[in-house]
């Protein structure tokens, strides 16, 4: 079970007024329809409605935690796709009742005759017209949101930036890094396409791939089919990678203590299986020709109600003289909370985690998302002084198995010196 049997009631019976609200419409658009079609529109209606009264009582009552991921993964996507075209309907719906309670209202304060709902007839009623209206404008964000699942869940974008960094030794000038982030390997339902995400990063044949955290939904034995995709990923200097909030199983019940810690251990076994060399609030040094730079890796460190396992302060010392640093930490909210007032010195810090809400418009250099309004960095290179910070796009998915306008990405780096 999820959360408490109330909230859960109160949900379900809360979604019971909207289907019940939504079938007026459904009953006004399909009136003038064959009576075999209305019947079998009406009884449709219902049939999906208890489909998913019944798949979210099991997710609220039951124990999703313990049963197929794929079965959890199918009801929260029905669930979801279901309800929120119904929310988009519902607006044309109140417009129709609120234009029908103000005619209401003003023949009432004239006394003339009673008011009376539209005459059927030859012609479309306005009620009719706002029913279809509302139908079509469910069926907007079903189809859009049915796409976004079968072609932008994998539809991978490289993105490539350059960032000049004054202190970059010359040994490491033109040194291209790889990013991922967010793999979140429970949602993934097509391997095929995660494994065309991978293929993509190694054509671009980075010198260096970090994987800035999430690697599972709830729990590491999400990941368990997707090992052997992922430890295809290599480079010259190696994969290197962080700890997400997802991480933790900080998001799911667990029998016991024990078994929560075990399956931590079992996330930590999984990096090393795919050969990533996994920072957990430490350091390692990069050299080439007697020249080196730092890459830090701290668990996961975000604001609000996000776990802070992260200490820059451990994993930040012995860096001192090193004259670059690149930091791996999960969360973005990190960089203005803690990264640049207390540690100057960290030129790059890559980080993922808001997956730009998997939803949002890109066009040349106008670019939209909620996530906008709840992350002031949450896309793309930021830069504050001699500081940089890269938000990657997020390579999978969460909640939704799919994206609009927001395609997962693949992150390409490239430092140059600064003259």
């Amino acid at each position: 079970m999820l959360t408490s049997p109330l909230s859960g009631l109160i949900l379900i019976a809360l979604l019971v007024v909207l289907d019940y609200y939504v079938y007026q419409a459904v009953v006004a658009a399909s009136l003038k329809f064959p009576r075999l079609l209305s019947k079998f529109i009406r009884r449709g209606h219902w049939f999906v409605t208890a489909v998913s009264l019944a798949a979210l009582s099991w997710y609220y009552f039951g124990d999703p935690d313990h049963t197929s991921l794929a079965a959890r993964q199918w009801v929260v996507v029905w669930v979801m796709v279901n309800y929120v075209s119904k929310i988009f309907a519902l607006v044309f719906i109140f417009a129709d009742d609120v234009i029908r309670g103000f005619k209401y209202l003003g023949k009432a304060r004239k006394k003339q005759q009673p008011f009376e709902p539209d005459k059927p007839g030859t012609k479309i009623t306005r009620s009719e017209f706002l029913a279809r209206t509302a139908i079509i404008a469910g069926a907007v964000p079903f189809t859009a949101m049915a796409y976004g699942i079968i072609s932008g869940a994998h539809d991978y974008r490289v993105r490539r930036r350059t960032v000049y960094l004054p202190n970059l030794p010359k040994a490491f000038d033109g040194l291209r890094i790889g990013q991922i982030s967010d793999i979140h390997s429970g949602t993934f339902f097509n391997k095929i396409g995660v494994q065309g995400g991978v293929d993509m990063l190694l054509q671009e044949k980075p010198d260096i791939v970090f994987f800035t955290g999430d690697l599972v939904n709830y729990q590491t034995r999400e990941v368990d089919p997707y090992v052997e995709i992922f430890s295809r990923l290599k480079a010259p200097m190696g994969v290197f990678s962080v700890t997400g909030n997802h991480d933790y199983g900080d998001y799911r019940s667990w029998t016991s203590l024990a078994a929560k810690r075990q399956n931590f251990q079992d996330l930590i076994a999984a990096h090393k299986t795919m050969n990533y060399d996994l920072l957990m609030n430490e350091h390692r040094l990069l050299r080439i020709d007697n020249e080196s730079i730092a890459i830090i890796g701290i668990e996961n460190w975000g604001t609000g109600r996000f776990p802070k396992y992260g200490r820059l302060d451990v994993a930040h010392r012995g860096t001192e003289d090193v004259p670059v640093k690149l930091l791996l930490s999960h969360d973005p909210s990190h960089w203005d909370a803690e990264v640049r007032p207390k540690y100057p010195d960290i030129d790059l810090m890559f980080a993922g985690h808001t997956h730009g809400f998997q939803m949002g418009i890109e066009i040349g250099d106008f670019r939209w998302s909620p996530s906008q309004y709840m992350y002031k960095q949450w896309a793309d290179l930021y830069q504050q002084g001699d500081q940089f910070l890269y938000v990657n796009r997020g390579y999978g998915c969460i909640g939704y198995p799919g994206r609009i306008g927001m395609p997962p990405e693949i992150t390409i780096i490239e430092l140059k010196r600064r003259v």
